[in-house]
């Protein structure tokens, strides 16, 4: 049987797309990082690689990637093992026991953070974490203890927003998994509580390896979520201090616009695009492997 011949027809308005909100956009960002280069009107001055030579050898890179790791902690990690409990307590727990609106209602109010404006959240932690009249401070005032600077302290500052990262994600992967809990079979349950099995097993056993891609999906978005995380550091602590929670994000955007180094600042988004694509194209390889095993 003979295949159409103009099919590919079909992919001209994807690549075009591609090309307007992804290829052309990067390959901008590449050219310029190949330049010295202040902005607006200012010469371009050929810098080769010079940028990504100094790139590799600047230390407080380094420490964004170093936050990174702590971003991907509280993004990833700590969410989607939250999530993924909170969601079989809601489903199998609170569903059954007092009703699916309760678990409904509860899953709407995990997930309200999600729908918050990342601007209201941000002032919203800024006040909580306030050293003078934050909640926090207040309430260990109020038992005699003394509250630290939580955005102030550079061996702090990380955690606390890590803090507020972990509240804000955590409605994220419990939607996810409750819907994915939803399609489990009950009868996969009874068959194995009619076989001994109690509920931590049936949930290790059943409910985990059951909702796995919906897993892998909460985790490949999460982790390119969290290697691009931005706009809390910027409210939060714009880096400080002591650059103690300074992010590639970050550090890329205080050099296109506070330091006008423009062609350091492309290097580094390239860098940091290039990084992330790797890791994404890592998961997917090895999630295929899995799927085919």
């Amino acid at each position: 049987m003979r295949r159409p011949s103009g099919y590919w027809l079909y992919l001209i308005p994807i690549f075009i797309g591609f090309l307007a909100v992804v290829g052309i956009p990067f390959g901008t960002n590449v050219y310029f990082s190949l330049f010295r280069w202040k902005g607006g009107a200012a010469p371009m001055r050929w810098n080769g690689l010079d940028n990504y030579v100094t790139l590799f050898a600047d230390v407080e890179f380094w420490t964004s990637l170093r936050n990174s790791i702590f971003m991907v902690i509280a993004i990833v990690v700590i969410p989607t093992i939250i999530g993924l409990l909170l969601a079989a307590l809601l489903t199998e727990t609170i569903g059954r026991r007092f009703g699916p609106r309760i678990a409904s209602f509860l899953r709407a109010t995990y997930y309200l953070p999600q729908i918050l404006p990342i601007a209201v959240a941000g002032f919203m932690w800024s006040w909580i974490l306030d050293p003078s009249n934050g909640a926090i401070n207040t309430f260990l005032q109020s038992v005699g203890a003394k509250g630290p600077d939580w955005l102030g302290n550079p061996d702090l500052a990380i955690y606390a927003v890590m803090l507020m990262l972990i509240w804000l994600q955590i409605g994220y992967p419990l939607v996810i998994f409750m819907a994915a809990l939803s399609r489990v079979d009950p009868e996969l349950y009874e068959a194995a509580a009619l076989d001994g099995a109690g509920k931590w097993r049936q949930f290790r056993a059943i409910s985990v390896p059951t909702i796995r891609p919906e897993i892998f999906i909460v985790v490949l978005t999460a982790t390119v979520a969290a290697l691009k995380v931005f706009a809390p550091i910027l409210i939060l602590t714009g880096g400080g201090p002591e650059g103690s929670t300074v992010v590639p994000s970050y550090y890329a955007y205080r050099n296109f616009f506070e330091l006008s180094q423009v062609g350091y600042g492309s290097a580094i988004s390239t860098v940091m695009a290039l990084v992330i694509f790797a890791i994404a194209a890592l998961m997917l390889w090895w999630q295929r492997r899995q799927e085919a095993q």
